[in-house]
């Protein structure tokens, strides 16, 4: 099995080493396996959590929200568990959601200004010309 030290997983996920060791440190990542020199030890269900967390945190959940999602992971494939997970991914979908519409709509009032600038700069160089 392949596993990757700390460094190599903060190069890979663009998360500092340091930080790598908060979320551990504050339950959002397993504890790591370490190698026999005491260094951390990543593995590859490792680093698809990790960018889970990230896919999350870049969605804008909530490092609380987070800490319960992993919280929940861990108790494992029962009702209790995986119930709440489903439910707090469907919370978080719709929210997103909403902001993407939002975005959208402001994305459309930009373009429309764009074209009003446009328009009054055609206008503006042919009454120069």
């Amino acid at each position: 099995m392949v596993t990757l030290s700390i460094s190599e997983v903060a190069i890979r996920s663009g998360l500092s080493m340091d930080t790598l060791r908060y979320y551990e440190k504050i339950g959002l990542i397993d504890a790591v396996p370490r190698a026999l020199n005491g260094q951390r030890r990543y593995r590859e269900d490792d680093l698809r959590w990790i960018d889970f967390l990230l896919r999350l945190r870049a969605t804008g959940m909530g490092i609380v929200d987070m800490q319960r999602y992993a919280s929940l992971r861990r108790a494992g494939q029962t009702l209790a568990s995986v119930v709440p997970r489903r439910e707090m991914l469907e919370t978080h979908a719709a929210t997103l959601a909403l902001q993407i519409a939002s975005l959208q709509e402001n994305l459309l009032l930009l373009h429309s200004k764009i074209a009003t600038y446009q328009q009054m700069e055609a206008s503006l160089s042919s009454e120069q010309h």
